[in-house]
């Protein structure tokens, strides 16, 4: 099987023009109303635009706003002034930029997610306990996939794609130890998940690579598309060919830090190692 017949690698041909695809995080400045809120949405919006750039002109294929930045977070949910910050950013950035952007509101904020990718034209949202409950450090999720795709309808957002996080990172997962990454998998897609994403144990922190191969092979032909979602750097971005999509943002970022400036030079030494896999 090449690589452009393997399950998950159509919807990423039809999102990114690509066998493959690299995408790049654009962390927000903290929102209004959020403890570390110091600038306007229309500072924040430029920066995001000007980052945007430097992936595009590196060779990323996707981008994704994540309002990283609106510590401490909450769960499940988050006030009309983050949807509609995040909104006015996306529109900016999907105006200034010819790639396809995703969303991930903050903390499993998925309802919020999928408004704010209706409202700016976005191509896919990435979203937390689609299945399964979990604890992660804002309390105990719930898992909303019948919510979501109900709710995905209702606004005719169906060409939004969603990507939901499996084992996610920043979580407990000691409820749910009897069922296995690859039945957490399976369960994402029965429910209607377009892509899985997996991760390491916190932002940053690269996923095991055999977690991925147990994936590919425990999936098999029916697989949704397969995304690994932190720790991703140029050394190594070669054990995670087997991925669709690789999502990546802090190792790209001075002194390999989320919260610190996009470097162009990391940028672009990250998609060499990755065109090279």
């Amino acid at each position: 099987m090449n690589e452009h017949s393997q399950p998950g690698r159509p919807l990423v041909q039809e999102l990114f023009s690509v066998p493959r695809a690299l995408i790049g995080m654009l962390h927000l400045g903290a929102l209004p109303g959020t403890p570390r809120s110091r600038d306007s949405v229309q500072d924040i919006a430029d920066r995001a635009v000007a980052e945007a750039r430097i992936y595009r002109d590196a060779g990323f294929h996707g981008l994704a706003i994540e309002n990283m930045s609106d510590l401490p977070y909450l769960r499940g949910g988050v006030g009309p002034e983050i949807t509609a910050a995040m909104a006015v950013v996306g529109a900016a950035v999907t105006r200034a930029v010819d790639l396809p952007l995703g969303v991930q509101v903050l903390a499993g904020a998925n309802r919020e997610a999928l408004a704010v990718a209706k409202a700016c034209g976005a191509a896919f949202v990435r979203v937390e306990g689609f299945v399964f409950a979990h604890v992660a450090d804002e309390g105990i999720h719930q898992s909303d996939a019948g919510e979501i795709l109900r709710y995905r309808r209702q606004i005719d957002a169906e060409g939004v794609k969603v990507f939901a996080d499996i084992k996610k990172k920043h979580a407990s997962h000691a409820w749910t130890d009897d069922v296995g990454l690859v039945e957490t998998a399976r369960a994402a897609a029965f429910f209607g998940a377009d892509g899985v994403i997996l991760t390491g144990v916190s932002t940053g922190r690269a996923a095991e690579p055999r977690e991925l191969e147990d994936l590919v092979s425990g999936l098999g032909a029916q697989r949704p598309m397969l995304l690994v979602g932190s720790g991703i750097d140029t050394t190594n971005v070669v054990e995670y060919a087997a991925a669709d999509a690789l999502i990546v943002g802090s190792s790209v970022k001075e002194g390999g830090s989320w919260d610190q400036p996009l470097s162009p030079q990391r940028a672009e030494a990250l998609v060499r190692a990755f065109e090279q896999t």
